[in-house]
């Protein structure tokens, strides 16, 4: 690929091009390489309701949503065919100025007539899917949008101005293969690599609930004594540090410092000298352990006085009870005996709680399961790692591959 870069108005070149191309790419507007769809499903040809997902296209209502959004009745819908493009005027994430997918999962689909629906009367379709992804046309779309105005949730975006929005496009038709090509190829990479990240994944928690189940044995093992919790952790309430770091449950990862996480979450600084330290290692049960298990406290610091702190009373190696206080086995099989309540007013009691009889392997073993799932995780952050570079590289190759 070459670097070039070259405008003239209503010719332009994009940064980044394919060895023999050249030829200056021309702004076209979208109706002069694409009619509007407005056929309706008044017969009723297809009972498939459609909506419009910023990461997945094109996507059935019922499995998306696990129902249906749509009107019983779809005859008013538009019928849109496989191949054909639909603009959502929704804001997401990322999406300021919404997203156009083009219909590819299924023959044919039922979308609401807020979408503005239209087929390609010339270009290579693969081209013109990855252009629209690239999200160049953002720019259009700014200039005809009424800020601030919205209509069911939707930007303000004129149908007969969306239609002369302007497009740079390249004439060749070869040149748009190549890049088509070379996108899809790009993104079954990164598919795979998804698909692999899913499935250590998936492995890691059948491989925990194995072995903390003894259906899976990856060591020679002697008998799991039981103790109750009560018996091997000892609640902590100290209070008064408020000098101390204020940290915050991530669930997954632990604790972490308040004022370094994602997300403002406001608290009474004058309270703080009400929160509990907790050390290294110390286990927290939470608001929501009900949904993930425990969660460890990663450094010393102070949390909530809302929060449970458990301190091991003899030794033990902290991340195989983290392994097991997160398990499915754990939280379907022990912790749901100390859940009370329904939906949002759920809560743990904690008589029953501290009376949940809980593993106690030789430390050997503690330590050989420990170390065997510290390798899974290792493995899966090296893959996870990989996955976030080949997407950062296919963000930047589409900013500098179009126009």
């Amino acid at each position: 690929m070459a670097n070039v870069s070259s405008s003239n108005g209503l010719e332009k070149r994009p940064k980044l091009r394919f060895p023999g191309f050249d030829e200056p790419w021309r702004v076209e507007r979208l109706s002069d390489f694409a009619d509007r769809v407005t056929r309706k499903n008044s017969q009723n040809q297809t009972d498939l309701p459609l909506t419009i997902s910023s990461k997945d296209g094109l996507v059935d209502q019922v499995s998306y949503f696990n129902k249906t959004v749509a009107s019983k009745d779809m005859s008013g819908y538009y019928l849109l065919l496989n191949g054909e493009y639909a603009y959502n005027k929704s804001y997401s994430v990322g999406y300021d100025f919404g997203s156009i997918k083009r219909l590819d999962r299924y023959p044919m689909g039922a979308l609401s007539t807020l979408y503005i629906c239209f087929a390609l009367k010339k270009h290579y379709s693969d081209f013109i899917k990855a252009y629209f992804d690239s999200l160049k046309w953002y720019r259009e779309i700014y200039m005809i949008s009424a800020e601030g105005a919205r209509n069911h949730g939707l930007l303000n975006v004129p149908t007969d101005e969306f239609f002369e929005t302007k497009h740079y496009l390249p004439q060749n038709l070869n040149e748009q293969r190549k890049i088509a090509d070379f996108i899809i190829a790009l993104d079954h990479r990164i598919d795979a690599q998804q698909s692999l990240v899913d499935n250590l994944k998936k492995y890691k928690r059948g491989a925990v609930d194995g072995i903390l189940s003894r259906k899976l044995k990856i060591h020679k093992t002697t008998p799991w004594s039981e103790m109750k919790i009560s018996e091997l952790f000892s609640p902590i309430s100290d209070k008064g540090h408020e000098e101390l770091t204020v940290l915050t449950i991530v669930q997954g990862i632990g604790t972490q410092p308040r004022n370094s996480v994602d997300r403002r979450i406001a608290y009474d600084k004058s309270t703080t000298n009400t929160y509990k330290r907790v050390c290294e290692n110390d286990f927290i049960l939470h608001l929501r352990s009900f949904e993930g298990g425990l969660e460890i406290a990663n450094s010393e610091g102070i949390v909530s006085p809302a929060y449970t702190i458990l301190r091991a009373k003899r030794e033990i190696v902290p991340m195989f009870y983290y392994a097991y206080f997160r398990s499915y086995w754990f939280i379907s099989n022990k912790l749901r005996i100390a859940v009370e309540g329904i939906r949002d007013g759920k809560s743990i009691n904690m008589g029953t709680f501290w009376n949940i009889t809980v593993p106690c392997p030789s430390i050997e073993e503690q330590l050989h399961i420990a170390e065997h799932l510290r390798r899974l995780d290792a493995k899966i952050s090296k893959e996870e790692a990989l996955l976030t570079r080949l997407q950062a590289i296919r963000g930047g190759l589409m900013q500098q591959l179009f126009i």
